[in-house]
């Protein structure tokens, strides 16, 4: 497609969105024989619903059936950059181990990395866009060092991490993984998640006691597990989900032991309860069947009502960049109570166009951007834009780069 052709009806878009990512959701979870009898536009746009969800190599690898030449193409190209955007991630972190060990600075490779060293993925099996690590609050000066002595500068701060980079290449590819795009580090000193107000933080679950200088693990398997359902309702509560966190949480939850959940219970506690995890495991039992049903149970019996039915179903491509349509009140489901309800309808009302677009952009692929209301906009006219429910410009990049590629 070049840039003088139209896109198809916004309408058909949606419908090939939503009809590729319930298929190829099913089919990573339960790989079957027959390839999916798609039209050539579903195919294509089957591609960015693969890019959107991180799970082209996956599927590379899982699928048992053969589709276009086009399609299987796309699949291999990025299965060959994921496996070789992984040798330069495992080497980055080969030489920050070496590195923090000197400076005295434990820190902990969280979410894909932790998965990889854990066995879970084969290398290069699973995309890693960027690098997150995990250091105790007293140790961001020291770290920053060590990352600054290994090339790389801060070049953000956020309320969930400070970001740093390396110099940009020229040869960036905005769409899929690519193995020369640059690395970026997302360097967290808490694990926690506004859900919608109310923040959940379980970093006191994830360090080791105690940290040894370098690189450290998770705790155990029941602190990667609270971590990954944290981050996927994190997610959902922006619809930014992406197939490839519930594959990570499907695969961890296969190698749990009874024990391994007891601890995930007991290490929510009273305060923080399982709540937050409903959606998530909900989504991950419908698609891969291996959540035991006492963990469903225990996380029921604390979250409210309407997230309940909501959960009980809800499919991926409705909480996902799948969805093309921007909500500006996404979150509301999770609130806990009326007014926090109302409170948290009233703040997104009221915030900037700059913030409104910063949640689901801090979520969403790399080179793909959220789209948001005109600059400059005054609360009545923002509100207006808000209830179009406007087209999500990180869903139409995606689409539209995939329609362009050669076949």
């Amino acid at each position: 497609m070049t840039r003088s052709e139209a896109l198809p009806p916004l309408k058909g878009i949606q419908a090939a969105l939503r009809k590729t990512s319930e298929a190829l959701a099913r089919e990573l979870a339960f790989p079957g024989p027959n390839a999916p009898d798609w039209s050539a536009s579903e195919w294509r746009i089957a591609r960015a619903v693969a890019a959107l969800h991180g799970v082209s190599s996956l599927l590379a690898r899982r699928l048992q059936w053969r589709g276009p030449p086009g399609w299987e193409d796309f699949l291999c190209e990025q299965a060959t950059h994921t496996a070789a955007r992984h040798v330069r991630i495992t080497e980055l972190l080969d030489a920050l181990d070496g590195r923090s060990r000197t400076a005295g600075v434990a820190f902990v490779p969280l979410k894909g990395a932790a998965l990889y060293a854990g066995g879970l993925y084969e290398a290069g099996e699973r995309p890693m866009a960027d690098l997150d690590l995990l250091v105790a609050p007293g140790d961001l000066g020291p770290m920053t060092r060590t990352l600054e002595a290994a090339g790389f500068a801060q070049t953000a701060v956020t309320l969930k991490h400070h970001v740093f980079e390396s110099s940009p290449r020229l040869d960036y590819a905005p769409f899929g993984e690519h193995s020369a795009n640059p690395i970026k580090i997302e360097l967290h000193l808490r694990i926690a998640e506004l859900l919608p107000r109310r923040t959940v933080d379980v970093t006191d679950l994830i360090m080791p006691l105690p940290p040894r200088p370098g690189l450290n693990g998770y705790r155990s398997t029941a602190s990667l597990m609270v971590h990954l359902l944290l981050h996927a309702s994190g997610a959902m509560l922006f619809r930014a989900l992406r197939l490839v966190q519930l594959h990570d949480i499907a695969l961890l939850s296969a190698r749990m032991a009874a024990e391994d959940w007891d601890e995930v219970l007991a290490a929510s506690g009273p305060q923080r309860g399982l709540w937050w995890a409903l959606p998530p495991l909900k989504l991950v039992e419908r698609y891969y069947r291996v959540i035991p049903a006492r963990v469903l149970a225990a996380a029921g019996r604390r979250c409210p009502a309407a997230l309940m039915r909501a959960a009980a179903s809800q499919q991926l491509w409705e909480v996902s960049m799948s969805d093309m349509r921007r909500s500006a009140f996404a979150g509301i489901g999770w609130a806990r109570s009326p007014g926090e309800a109302l409170a948290y309808a009233l703040e997104r009302a009221l915030l900037s166009a700059r913030v409104l677009g910063q949640s689901a952009l801090a979520r969403a692929p790399t080179g793909l951007s959220e789209s948001r209301p005109p600059p400059g906009a005054t609360a009545v006219p923002r509100l207006r834009w808000m209830s179009l429910r406007p087209v999500r410009t990180a869903t139409l990049n995606a689409v539209r780069h995939a329609l362009a590629q050669p076949r």
